[in-house]
């Protein structure tokens, strides 16, 4: 049985987001081509058609010519025929004057204007696109829309419980190897006690029940996840809400081997009760790499 490919044409007039609109398509797993001629549509659709890898695909075209139209018309038409696809057209627009702003504060020259003024090329435009605005299934006026809100609306109307985006990784690392480059939120535990000076815990890792169970014993250790866990669920909700896909969330020791794993493993799991968590442990093999090395 074939599965249904969901198509969404992104289109609509030149600086009202489409940009904005293909990054958050790519957020949301789709797999996004920027401006692809419509000519080479049908040879794309065969392609798609016999790999059966993509379900979720998401063009971006700029329709400033009469046969750009009726290309995408053809190409809705045999998907229809077809029926294992369902296309969809999002248009997406602004007031001429938020145009013109938009035009003026990033200097470019409207693609149909290049030696007239801004306010002909986007009329021209605007006439050009009439008749693919009107067969559009979504149309958002992104005149008042921060780049946030319009990524918010388009999350709204195309997100799915099977494709949540947003999604938090909690990592271990050790300092004496670096701090990760792309963590959002760096705590370092090297104020509990280390396991390393125990012999009997020494070549196991905070995965090793012996060790997540010394470093959850400490006093300071309980003290501090209760009160780190409550900053996280305070501050966690804001970043999904300011439209970020991913937070990174880095705990950090000495050698990235005992405590950091140790901590990292019970806040994965916890912040796993609400939201889609993976876990990573950066640092974890270094000192035993290390030891085989020398």
């Amino acid at each position: 049985m074939t599965n249904e490919i969901h198509l969404v044409i992104i289109t609509g007039m030149s600086g009202a987001g489409k940009t904005v609109a293909m990054q958050s398509f790519e957020d949301l797993g789709y797999f996004c081509i920027d401006n692809m001629p419509p000519s080479l549509l049908p040879k794309f659709w065969d392609l798609v058609r016999e790999s059966g890898k993509l379900s979720k695909i998401a063009l971006v075209i700029d329709l400033r010519s009469r046969a750009f139209y009726d290309e995408i018309v053809k190409m809705l038409n045999d998907v229809a025929v077809h029926g294992t696809m369902n296309a969809q057209v999002l248009f997406l627009d602004a007031s001429d004057e938020e145009l013109v702003s938009r035009y003026k504060e990033t200097r470019r020259s409207h693609p149909l204007a290049r030696n007239g003024r801004v306010m002909e090329g986007i009329q021209r435009e605007r006439r050009l696109l009439l008749p693919i605005r009107q067969a559009a299934q979504l149309v958002i006026d992104t005149t008042s829309l921060s780049p946030r809100k319009l990524r918010e609306e388009i999350f709204h109307n195309y997100e799915t419980e099977s494709a949540q985006v947003f999604h938090i990784e909690v990592m271990s690392f050790g300092f004496k190897y670096g701090l990760p480059i792309d963590a959002d939120i760096v705590m370092d535990v090297r104020f509990l006690p280390n396991p390393y000076y125990i012999p009997a815990l020494r070549n196991l890792t905070g995965k090793d029940q012996e060790v997540y169970d010394y470093v959850m014993a400490q006093p300071q250790t309980e003290e501090f996840y209760e009160q780190f866990i409550k900053l996280l669920t305070t501050i966690v909700p804001g970043y999904k809400k300011e439209g970020k896909a991913n937070l990174t969330i880095a705990i950090g020791c000495t050698g990235g081997q005992h405590r950091s794993v140790a901590l990292a493993t019970r806040i994965g799991r916890e912040l796993g009760n609400t939201y889609p968590v993976h876990m990573t442990h950066r640092d974890i093999e270094k000192r035993k790499e290390s030891a085989n090395r020398s």
